[in-house]
Formats: structure tokens, sequence, C-alpha cells
């Protein structure tokens, strides 16, 4: 079944319903805001596009990416409402909820203050898995076949992005060896801001899907229904649209500056790579339904492009707070996760 917009609205006059909404959509600002930068890190640094410029790009194909491929698949959203289960007591699932929701704005907000590009992808699955196991108490809030998707998810983000990127560099090179240099940095000025672009469209198309999904959980447990008897609404496409492409056009400048200028110095040609290599894996994990981080992803496809020049041109410092930033994510994000629930129960 599909939910009406109208009705959606009648929904909001319920004070938890309102709540959840509120800090549902606060979760995908975010996530444009300080994750979105990632895809047009590259763009910037290799002076393709000027920082303003490359974010309004992204917030267009942010939106696009959310909308387009939505219609196409929806099997990541599917994979994500599927993952946890929240019990029979729809108000204390909704409580559960919203607590997962503060969590994963607070580690967001945290990591961008420090210019660390977290995962919110993996923020989001760790905040709400921690919240099904504190609901209740203990590990059978979690569906295992969904979950281990994440895990997959993972591994080929990182695997798979490193590998793709350190491939098309190679493959770009030898193509382009015997070519005009001058030439060559021209086309790839051009070629930069079209990967850059495909990037944004895939992270949204990724990431948009996850929240959605959450969304969809929260009305679920409104009108007291499983969420799989639910459809994703045109209106909801647009909504999430809307507002992960207006978190990503206020910016993230300190993640572009971590991930497109410290981390690695690439040439156009590089960035390029970096680009498509990423874009190819986030479209692959869309097909297929697999929730993978974008920001993995992105970073990985630069380390491999690193890679291909020489491994002493990856700043391994900045390598090695970003992994911490990764590994302490599902503990520390879940640990939240469990803790609000717990002071959200005392508090409502």
């Amino acid at each position: 079944m599909t939910l009406p917009f109208l009705e959606f609205l009648g929904l909001l006059k319920e004070p938890a319903v309102a709540i959840v909404v509120v800090l549902t959509l606060g979760v995908i600002f975010v996530n444009g805001w300080t994750d979105a930068p990632n895809a047009i890190a590259t763009c910037v640094s290799t002076r393709s596009m000027k920082p303003r410029a490359a974010i309004m790009m992204a917030a267009v194909f942010d939106f696009l990416g959310v909308f387009v491929m939505t219609l196409v698949s929806n099997k990541v959203a599917s994979t994500i409402s599927n993952m946890v289960d929240f019990g029979e007591n729809y108000g204390d699932a909704t409580v559960a909820l919203c607590a997962a929701m503060f969590a994963i704005v607070s580690w967001a907000t945290a990591a961008w203050a420090f210019g660390i590009p977290t995962s919110e992808s993996h923020a989001l699955i760790a905040g709400v898995s921690g919240a099904a196991i504190a609901i209740n108490g203990g590990l059978d809030g979690i569906n295992g076949s969904e979950w281990i998707k994440v895990v997959y998810g993972l591994v080929l983000s990182s695997v798979l992005g490193f590998g793709s990127g350190f491939a098309i560099t190679k493959l770009v090179e030898a193509i382009c060896r015997r070519m005009d240099r001058v030439k060559t940095v021209k086309f790839f000025k051009g070629a930069q801001i079209a990967s850059g672009a495909s990037m944004a469209f895939m992270h949204g198309a990724q990431d948009g899907q996850k929240f959605m999904g959450i969304f969809l959980l929260g009305i679920s447990f409104a009108k007291g229904i499983g969420v799989s008897d639910f459809e994703i609404p045109i209106w909801l496409m647009i909504i999430c649209s809307i507002v992960m492409a207006t978190g990503t056009s206020i910016g993230g400048y300190k993640i572009i500056k971590s991930v497109g200028m410290d981390m690695v110095k690439l040439e156009t040609y590089q960035g390029f790579s970096a680009d498509m290599g990423g874009a190819f894996c986030l479209l692959l994990a869309s097909l297929t339904g697999i929730p993978v981080s974008t920001t993995h992803t992105k970073t990985t496809a630069i380390m491999g492009v690193g890679a291909a020049k020489r491994l002493s041109a990856i700043n391994w410092s900045v390598v090695k707070e970003m992994i911490w930033a990764w590994i302490l994510t599902f503990p520390g994000c879940g640990l939240l996760g469990y803790l609000m629930v717990l002071l959200f129960q005392r508090l409502f």
C-alpha cells in the first residue's frame, strides 16, 4: 500500500510522529551537509570547479539521485527498513526511533566539527541497531539476514572502491600516454565535472534510500502496521531529495579539504578516475540492494588512485585518522543509540 500525502499530514498531529519526522529529516539534512561534500571533493581539489559551484552541482544531482534511483530500484530502502525489529509496542518503538535519530545527528555533527569524513550510512545503521537492542533488551531486534548485507557493503565499498580507483587510473594513463598533456588536462577538467556529478547522483541514490527506509519505519509505527506493507510514495522521494539537497548546498568545506586535498594530491585525470571508480561501485551496490558507505567508497577510490602512482603519494596520517573514525562509528554510535533509548524512555 502507499500513503497519500494528505493522510501523512494528518499523522503529524500526533506529537510522537511529528518528532520522528523532524528528527529523520534532520538526519537527512546532516547527511547532505556532512557526507555529500565527499562526492565533489576531487572536483574542488583539482580546481576543475570552484567550491561553491561544485556544492550547488552536488545539491542538484543529490536531488536527482534520490528521486530517479528510487523509481528504478528501492532495494536499499527495503534492506534498511527490514534490518531491525523494534517490537510490537509501536509507542515504545517510536520513542526508540526518535532516540536513534538524535544519536545519529549528534555523532555526525561532532565528526563534522573535526572535519572527519565519517560514514553517515554506518552511523545510521549503528544508531538504529543500538536502539533496537535497547528496546528489545537483547539481540532479538536484529535481523541477521538483512544486517549481514551491511558487512558485505563494508567490504565491497572498501575493496572495490580501492580496486576501481587503481584500475581506472592505470587504464587512463595507458590510453593517454602518447597524447599531448595540455590537451588532456583541458579534456579531463570537463570530464572531472561530469564524473563529480555522477558521484553526487550516486550519493543521493544510495543514502537517500537509506533514510527513506527509516522514514517508512516511523510512519509504519504511527499507523500500527508492518513496514513491509508500504510502498515508497512519490511525495516522500521529493521531500527527501529536497532536504538532502538543501543540506548539501550549505557545504562541508572541512571535509572537502580532508578528502580532496590532504589525503592525496590529485591531478585532473586522477580526480576523474576516483569519481568514476566510486560511482561505479555505488551503482552496483544500489542495484543489488546492498547498503554501502558512500564515504568509504569515495575515499578508498582516492587511495587507489594514489597507490597507482606510488604508496608514498598517500598521506597515511590522514588515512589513519579516517580509519579510526570508521572503526569507532559502529560501537560509538551504536552505544549512543542504546543510551539515548534508555534516556528517552525515562523522559517520555
